[in-house]
């Protein structure tokens, strides 16, 4: 058992990643969090053979029989696929099989997530819920399956949410698609809205309304520096929700929030859960997803008229091996098993029973290129099928 067993991966990654990687689902490099360098830990070379399990799994209670049903089929494949290997002894296929039952009794498939991938190998296990959906597959190798995990943590990358009304400033930590009210960073900011002279100021028409009286441009003042206090030391994207005036107001007092998506939705500084906030920011995020993927895009295209791109998985395995390659880009569920063509260093497409195939490919380069510094954008599926489902920027 090792200490990353059964922790989502969110709850190993850093709660502030670099502004120049601040934007939400954006590319995930090896160089940036906690999260980085336990994926490369996954990523080193295991003891033969190492077993990944993946499998989609379902939040509603009522589906946990079946995700357990389809966990049992999987594993019976595992056992099949073991016992026919005669690179695998007796001995370590028990110790794998036994590592795989270890993790299974560890999960609560009652509270199952959208995604789940286990990883066995001689002498350790390890589970992984995932708030992503995943394609069912098991694969026997010498390294464990990360591309599902390293897709999940660019989906799942922190930012910040600012909820602002005229007498309450709350600060909510967001990852993927959960958010939880954060108190550590000199937030909730809350004052009384009561006015002992309101009487007379009304009398005499002195009475400012809300968002324009110096009392509240003061309780904006004192959010934004805390604000600035936090983003420097912890800069991750942000959302700012409130009515407009409270959203205008905040951006004429300071400076902090002026880079924020600003998200016109009013009451949610006074949200009663936090799933009203997720709801409130899920299509300012669903956008920001959207412009990932449409920057991805357009640095292709780029890269076309410089000469500095690579489409499909032979050409993109080729710069791979060299270390060129400075943003990978690949549809989320491409999967293509490829063995060794007759010209050197070619790949060609193979059948998943022939001996000699490379079954893991696409993992394989996702892999390949972290380690080297690139970035990785997934995109949905379909969005390449016209250049082989992968391409990649090349950095010269």
């Amino acid at each position: 058992m090792t200490d990353l067993q059964t922790r989502p991966l969110t709850d190993v990654t850093l709660p502030g990643a670099p502004a120049s990687l601040g934007r939400d689902e954006g590319p995930l490099t090896p160089r940036t969090s906690r999260t980085a360098s336990v994926l490369a830990e996954l990523r080193r070379p295991r003891s033969y053979p190492a077993v990944s399990v993946v499998m989609p799994t379902h939040r509603r209670h009522s589906d946990s029989a079946q995700d357990r049903v389809r966990l049992g089929n999987l594993l019976s494949d595992v056992d099949r696929r073991l016992g026919a290997d005669p690179a695998v002894t007796r001995e370590r296929r028990d110790d794998v099989l036994g590592q795989l039952r270890a993790a299974v009794a560890e999960l609560d498939l009652a509270h199952a997530k959208d995604g789940l991938v286990l990883f066995a190998a001689p002498g350790e296990h390890q589970t992984w819920p995932l708030d992503r959906a995943v394609p069912e597959r098991v694969v026997v190798a010498d390294t464990f399956l990360t591309r599902n995990l390293v897709a999940a943590a660019a989906a799942a990358r922190p930012y910040w949410v600012l909820t602002v009304s005229a007498d309450r400033i709350a600060l909510w930590d967001g990852r993927g698609d959960r958010v939880t009210e954060d108190s550590g960073h000199g937030f909730p900011l809350t004052r009384s809205l009561e006015d002992p002279d309101a009487e007379r100021k009304e009398r005499v028409g002195d009475l400012p309304s809300t968002f324009q009286d110096e009392q509240t441009r003061q309780f904006f003042r004192d959010a934004d520096a805390a604000l600035a206090g936090l983003l420097s030391t912890e800069g991750r994207s942000l959302y700012v929700t409130g009515e407009a005036a409270a959203l205008t107001l905040l951006s004429n007092v300071g400076t902090a929030a002026r880079d924020a998506v600003h998200v016109p939705v009013g009451g949610l500084a006074h949200a009663s859960t936090p799933d009203a906030v997720a709801r409130g920011i899920a299509p300012a995020r669903a956008e920001a997803a959207d412009r990932t993927v449409a920057d991805a895009l357009a640095d292709l295209d780029g890269a076309r008229s410089a000469n500095k791109y690579a489409g499909g998985v032979d050409e993109v395995w080729q710069e791979a091996s060299t270390g060129r390659i400075r943003r990978l880009v690949v549809e989320d569920n491409y999967r293509v098993t490829v063995r060794a063509g007759a010209a050197e260093g070619h790949l060609e497409p193979a059948e998943d029973d022939d001996p000699d195939a490379i079954h893991d490919i696409v993992d394989a380069i996702v892999e390949s290129v972290l380690e080297t510094g690139a970035e990785v954008v997934f995109v949905p599926d379909g969005t390449l099928s016209g250049v082989g489902h992968m391409a990649a920027v090349l950095r010269y």
